[in-house]
């Protein structure tokens, strides 16, 4: 049995200032928190560094631009890229995988042709896929998941045909917190010809990630889960791939040249990157890397899935709760308790200064398949302990005592 002394490898709470003494932050899964080192880069990038970038032909501007390509480089350099030009800054997952269907999608698929997805992808991973199926005809299927919650990839092999040219996963599902057998997926999909698409989001705040190795075709994924700032995020992408796609936006940056006759693009990223970027978000996403690298992933993923099993165990004594997923789940708990809607769990819980995510975390095709609207949804991070977990247990003791 998992001890509470067991989840203690990592203290970092103090490197977080918006986290206050005896405020239990769980709901990493929807945004973590911002340690000190990405606040102050952020703060100088807009303080005292600020200029925009590719542009300028002054000193500052050409500083802020080596500055923000060397994030580029650190990010291709921390995912497992072999060459920075391969990763595009978005907004985030959500704008990394519409920019894969609009301008992949429109360009290589076509009526008859297949994408397949699963049960627990979150939204954004689904419905620009039904976008393109209504643009162009593709046709979707969707993957059962085992038991106990993961994709269930012999189902996938039994499913794939020539005619899948995509299949599109979660590496982590942002509700079970189930991992993926990425490399596998990505075997499977290559063995009938198909492109693997991976939604990292979850997976690059809490495991290692390197796309070479796993073999994927796409990969996406967000800053702000992975300590980072909002707004901004991350494509990348088989260089012969993007070299395929047509941009998507039109504007500055993506250019070659410009007349009213006709306009030539600028290669790959700058393709997909029009207009000014987000500097200062790159700089802090920069930041952000250094700090998790300086931990190390599998010191993270080690805590948190010390965590997630002190958890289960807490909350499996409670007879009225149900959980969801696999036992080994990456950083996330899902549960539910029998009569008690998970928005009052969750309210009752803030009461007790716990913050949990209450609701379909953006997957109602998960909900519908669970059974359930809704579910309760603890998560962790490098700032959780299991004081956050004997709080979380001690305030579900609370909600099912009010709730008799």
């Amino acid at each position: 049995m998992t001890t509470l002394a067991d989840t203690r490898p990592l203290d970092h709470l103090a490197d977080f200032p918006a986290i206050p003494d005896g405020w239990r932050y769980l709901d990493s899964a929807a945004t973590a928190q911002k340690p000190r080192a990405v606040i102050d880069a952020i703060a100088r990038g807009y303080g005292e560094t600020y200029a925009t970038v590719h542009r300028g032909v002054y000193q500052r501007s050409a500083e802020m631009t080596v500055a923000f390509e060397a994030a580029r480089q650190r990010i291709a350099r921390f995912i497992g890229a072999g060459d920075p030009q391969e990763i595009v800054f978005t907004r985030g997952a959500t704008e990394s995988i519409n920019l894969v269907a609009h301008s992949w999608g429109n360009t290589h698929l076509k009526a008859g042709d297949r994408v397949l997805l699963s049960m627990l992808e979150h939204h954004s991973n689904i419905v620009p896929w039904q976008l393109l199926r209504d643009r162009t005809g593709i046709e979707i299927d969707v993957a059962p998941l085992t038991e106990d919650g993961k994709i269930d990839l012999d189902a996938v092999a039994a499913m794939l045909t020539p005619a899948h040219k995509l299949v599109a996963l979660a590496h982590v599902s942002n509700v079970l917190g189930s991992v993926l057998d990425a490399k596998r997926a990505a075997e499977l999909a290559h063995g009938v010809g198909a492109k693997l698409l991976l939604d990292g989001c979850q997976a690059v705040p809490r495991i290692p990630v390197n796309v070479a190795e796993i073999g994927a075709d796409f990969y996406a994924f967000s800053g702000h889960k992975l300590y980072g700032p909002t707004g901004i995020g991350v494509l990348w992408a088989r260089p012969e791939i993007l070299e395929s796609m047509p941009p998507w936006h039109g504007g500055g940056a993506m250019i070659d040249k410009v007349t009213f006759a006709k306009t030539t693009y600028a290669p790959p990223p700058a393709r997909f990157e029009a207009g000014t970027p987000h500097v200062v978000g790159v700089i802090g996403l920069h930041a952000a890397i250094d700090y998790v690298d300086a931990i190390g992933l599998n010191a993270i993923h080690a805590h948190e899935t010390a965590l997630v099993k002190a958890a289960r165990e807490a909350l499996s004594a409670i007879n009225s709760v149900r959980l969801f997923g696999p036992d080994d789940s990456a950083g996330i708990v899902s549960f539910g308790i029998e009569g008690v809607h998970p928005h009052d769990i969750g309210t009752i819980l803030d009461e007790s200064h716990v913050a949990i995510r209450a609701g379909h975390h953006c997957a109602q095709p998960l909900m519908a398949h669970l059974g359930v609207d809704a579910t309760a949804r603890a998560s962790f991070g490098v700032y959780s302990s299991e004081v956050d977990v004997e709080a979380l247990a001690k305030g579900i003791q609370r909600v099912t005592r009010i709730f008799g």
